[in-house]
């Protein structure tokens, strides 16, 4: 449908989105230059990774900050009832040290959002370093901001964890699985489709929504290929075909399971290839009014009419209209340097995320826009990864203590 190729890039007045219509951001050009391009980092080659840890990591990143902030926040489970506080964050606490499922809720936490944005801490190859307590841990706070929640990828054995947590937990959580795969190097898309299919055996489908095949990944593609703006060009249909064939895999190792699991992809919002969504069941978009320039006072309208006009549509104009969610929406709360606290209008901070989560959460609610916000907690590799604002788009501290904010109500 031709109406989706207005993307952020493309709109180039030099002003923010005011009064319902769009202007300029730059947008796909941020999200081409940017740190934020990908959620994960998964190994194309041992030889990539080392070059990308040793140009990407910034050795000893200490914003005083969040430092102080973060020893000053409450803690997610309110510190005055007594229990047993075994997790390895020390944050939720159960009336039986040995049963998770008697973890005890914080008064402070509600059930408002559709679904969240996770990553396991220290789910990163090479040094896998997460762990079942860890995310035991997670999922009794998540449970309780949500049923729905999705993931990026399956290294380091996290789609087994999941949902082992959730069983352990009891709680009614629902997860997208994900493969994070890479242009030209099927042991990337092989090994954790293996792990997802692996969880698939040993779980079964109960709280599995689907299986999310990609993240970004024709964003990326055209960028690593100088494809330009137009996702359904030369290079991005290049793209698509290497991204649909994981795609079509993926649907037929699930049949073979005997499991009829949605399988999806997840793109930035501008960046949808018509054939790969021709292929799924589901799409998620990434939309940040953030990166967009948008004031914060209209990020929340602005990523709702974004999503409708420059998504939904087209979905609908395809032949098998598949599913659209925003696969990520949110709004950072610190940045590593001063001069990335702004993106012109706005600032990065606690008061603004409370602004957007009351303006899209409770709106997006009513309306029944379908989301994953943005993310459940910091990320420390993505700060010390990229600096700026990555790393700070949580609504929990990266030690699992709520953020100076008020989880809406609705």
């Amino acid at each position: 449908m031709a109406g989706h190729r207005s993307t952020y890039s493309n709109i180039d007045s030099g002003a923010p989105y005011q009064n319902g219509a769009y202007s300029s951001s730059q947008w796909l050009e941020k999200q081409q230059s940017s740190s934020r391009k990908s959620r994960f980092i998964v190994i194309g080659s041992v030889v990539a990774l080392v070059v990308l840890i040793a140009a990407g990591v910034v050795i000893g990143v200490v914003v005083s900050k969040h430092n102080s902030s973060s020893s000053s926040k409450k803690a997610a489970s309110g510190d005055s009832t007594s229990g047993y506080a075994v997790g390895p964050y020390g944050v939720v606490k159960q009336t039986d040290k040995n049963d998770p499922s008697t973890f005890i809720k914080d008064d402070a936490l509600k059930q408002s959002f559709y679904g969240l944005a996770y990553t396991p801490d220290n789910s990163q190859l090479p040094n896998c370093g997460n762990s079942l307590d860890a995310v035991i841990e997670d999922i009794q706070l998540i449970s309780q901001l949500t049923t729905r929640l999705r993931l990026y990828g399956a290294d380091c054995n996290q789609s087994a964890l999941v949902l082992e947590a959730i069983k352990q937990t009891k709680v009614n959580v629902t997860a997208w699985l994900a493969v994070y795969n890479v242009p030209n190097n099927a042991t990337a898309y092989e090994e954790q489709r293996d792990k997802v299919l692996d969880a698939v055996k040993t779980y079964g489908t109960d709280h599995i929504g689907g299986v999310t095949v990609g993240n970004e990944f024709i964003l990326d593609f055209m960028g690593a290929n100088s494809g330009g703006t137009d996702p359904n060009g030369a290079v991005g249909d290049a793209g698509a075909a290497l991204l649909i064939a994981n795609i079509t895999d993926m649907k037929s190792q699930l049949s073979s399971l005997g499991h009829s699991v949605p399988v999806g992809t997840s793109d930035a919002g501008s960046y949808f290839n018509d054939k790969v969504l021709q292929s799924v069941d589901y799409a998620l978009s990434n939309i940040h009014a953030w990166f967009a320039n948008v004031s914060i006072a209209q990020a929340g309208s602005w990523t709702y009419t974004f999503f409708e006009e420059e998504n939904v549509a087209v979905a609908q104009g395809l032949s098998n209209k598949p599913d659209f969610a925003i696969g990520e929406t949110g709004w950072p709360t610190n940045s590593t340097t001063q001069a990335a606290m702004s993106d012109g209008p706005s600032t990065a901070s606690e008061a603004n995320l409370q602004t957007f989560m009351n303006d899209f959460v409770c709106g997006s609610n009513k309306n029944g826009t379908e989301y994953f916000f943005f993310e459940f907690a910091d990320e420390d590799w993505q700060r010390e990864q990229f600096g700026g604002v990555e790393g700070y788009w949580g609504l929990f501290h990266d030690n699992r203590t709520l953020k100076g904010i008020t989880i809406p109500d609705c």
